[in-house]
Formats: structure tokens, sequence, C-alpha cells
């Protein structure tokens, strides 16, 4: 599972994933990033986890000094270079999130938005952990995941993704509560508000938790 977005859904079919996406579900693109955006300063420097072909990086690198995006597929990293080619404050790095090759309190703001936390399928706990290792103290730390109303756009986001031969086919017997399952093995979970709070208890933050959109559940956390 860990190979699926290197292997089957990086570069050129990931951003199809994108492409294909209704009209809600374009909505709930904008509503996450515009979200990100006002927790970013200029000056600041950020960390774009899963960061794919870079699809939020022009709008980042407007607001942000620097940016650097790690992503664990060539591919769309590549890509990513291309497009943003001129844009110079981007940089793209092939790197695992849970074993981040930066020293400590080095970011002002991490980002891990649209259920990152879930689709890189390590442990969860360890990769924030190792989020607020790289932020700096009082800096920020945002994850999202989806909110339980978005459930039906988002069921209806993954079965375009089947049709279009992005995905397996979507095993309907196995999906449900938060949990898309396809019959290839590509599985797609969920974070709740209680599991994002259970998966910072204890760690050195302060957190809220907020909904965007109705779309969204962000936890956003500040390094103490």
């Amino acid at each position: 599972m860990n190979d699926y977005y290197s292997d089957k859904l990086s570069a050129e079919r990931l951003k199809r994933v994108y492409e294909i996406a209704p009209p809600r579900v374009q909505q709930y693109f904008e509503a996450e990033i515009n979200h990100v955006l006002k927790n970013i300063h200029s000056g600041d420097m950020v960390l774009d986890l899963g960061c794919g072909y870079g699809r939020i990086f022009p709008l980042l690198a407007e607001r942000a000094k620097t940016i650097v995006g790690i992503d664990t597929s060539l591919s769309s990293l590549l890509m990513g270079k291309e497009m943003c080619s001129d844009i110079s404050n981007c940089n793209f790095l092939q790197m695992n999130a849970i074993r981040l090759a930066f020293r400590n309190n080095l970011f002002d703001v991490v980002v891990c938005i649209q259920n990152g936390i879930s689709a890189f399928h390590v442990d969860q706990k360890e990769l924030i952990k190792e989020s607020i290792r790289v932020t700096k103290p009082g800096g920020k730390i945002l994850f999202s995941s989806y909110s339980e109303k978005f459930w039906n756009h988002r069921l209806e986001w993954f079965r375009l993704q089947s049709v279009a031969g992005l995905l397996g086919e979507i095993d309907y017997e196995k999906t449900r509560d938060g949990v898309i399952v396809c019959k290839d093995r590509f599985t797609a979970t969920t974070v709740s508000p209680d599991q994002f709070l259970s998966l910072a208890s204890e760690l050195n933050v302060e957190v809220k938790i907020t909904v965007v959109d109705e779309s969204s559940v962000f936890c956003e956390m500040r390094k103490i």
C-alpha cells in the first residue's frame, strides 16, 4: 500500500484525480488551501508533507518565504519541478514523511492536508511526532482529514476515479464508516476529531480542532 501513490497514482495520473473532481470537491480543495494560507505569513518556511506534483505550491509560494515539499513518488516530484520551474522559492525532495532528513526546529509551518495522515499508511502518532520535531517552538502543524458530512461527496469522487481507471473498483460491501475499500486492495481511511485529539495527546503541542466548509477536519497544533 505504501507504493500505491508512487507506482499507480503519481504524476499525470495524480493530476487527473484532481481534474475530474466534481464541483463540491473542488470547493473542498479551495476551502482547505484557504484555511492553510490563513496560517502562513511572509517570512515563513513551510514544509508540505506528501506534496505530490506541487498542486498547492503556487498559492503557498505567494504567501511564504520558502516552500519545501516532500513525497515518495519521484515521478510526481519531477513533474512538480517542471511545473513550478518559474517559482524560485519552491523546493521538491524525495523523502519519507516519517523519517524526515531535516534538523530539529527548522520550519515555521508544517502542512499535511487532504487526509495525508491516512493516505501515507504509516504510524500516525510517529508521523505527528516527526512533524513536531522539525517545527520551530511556536510554529504550527496542520493536519486535515474528512468531515463525516462530506462522506457522500467523497465517495462520489472516488467512484469517478474508479470509473476513470485511476483506482480499482470500489468494494461497496466493505466501504462504510469513513473507509473506502477498492478491490485492488487500495484503502482510504479517515481520522475523526477524537482520534486527532488522541494522537496529539501527551505531545509538546497545544491542539485545536477546526471544521472547515463541512468537508475538512483540521487538527491544528502549536509547538510549545
